[in-house]
């Protein structure tokens, strides 16, 4: 089985999905993602946010924890200076994870870090989303409607809807990020 660690991220996905017999086609599809944007991605030429490898873990029967070493929620609270950030690959977003998991929790939380620049994929996928700014700016597209959020602005929306988010500045945007798409893969980890 492939792991994570020295083995880059693309090679991984790339790996799985030849294992599983499946066309780049099949998994734009089956994950709601552009064949040009995963074609990207497995040539090295772009990373994806957080829950777009969410939804190719999902579109290759896999839990994300086979393409990324995230923490672990134990705790109900967490403190500043202890929370490990974490980055899918180089320039990309870095997380901390703020939420823990218990029965009957459907809220996955992060502070996340946009560097400047920085554009993610439009995506789309089950539940909704809040995101508060808490440093910078940001430009969030919704579907059409583009909203320019700037420190201490917030937006919520269904995440069923098309979006995508921009730092559009030369600083550093932090915000941070509720959601009820699960994208720790704590699910995987509660059935291990």
């Amino acid at each position: 089985m492939i792991g994570s660690g020295a083995v880059p991220l693309t090679e991984r996905l790339r790996r799985r999905r030849k294992e599983l017999k499946l066309t780049l086609k099949d998994v734009a599809e089956k994950s709601g993602l552009s064949f040009s944007f995963i074609s990207q991605i497995e040539r090295g030429q772009t990373m994806p946010s957080l829950t777009s490898l969410v939804a190719l873990s999902r579109a290759l029967d896999s839990s994300i924890n086979l393409f990324l070493d995230q923490p672990a929620g134990d705790s109900a609270e967490t403190r500043h200076n202890k929370r490990v950030p974490y980055a899918i690959g180089p320039n990309s977003a870095t997380y901390e994870r703020l939420s823990t998991k218990f029965p009957g929790s459907v809220l996955s939380s992060a502070l996340i870090t946009e560097p400047p620049g920085r554009r993610t994929e439009p995506m789309r996928h089950e539940g909704e989303e809040f995101i508060f700014m808490v440093e910078g700016a940001l430009t969030v597209e919704v579907e059409g409607t583009v909203y320019v959020l700037e420190q201490g602005d917030s937006l919520h929306f269904a995440s069923t809807r098309t979006h995508t988010t921009w730092n559009h500045t030369d600083r550093i945007a932090v915000m941070l990020h509720t959601c009820t798409m699960e994208y720790f893969g704590d699910e995987a980890q509660a059935t291990a």
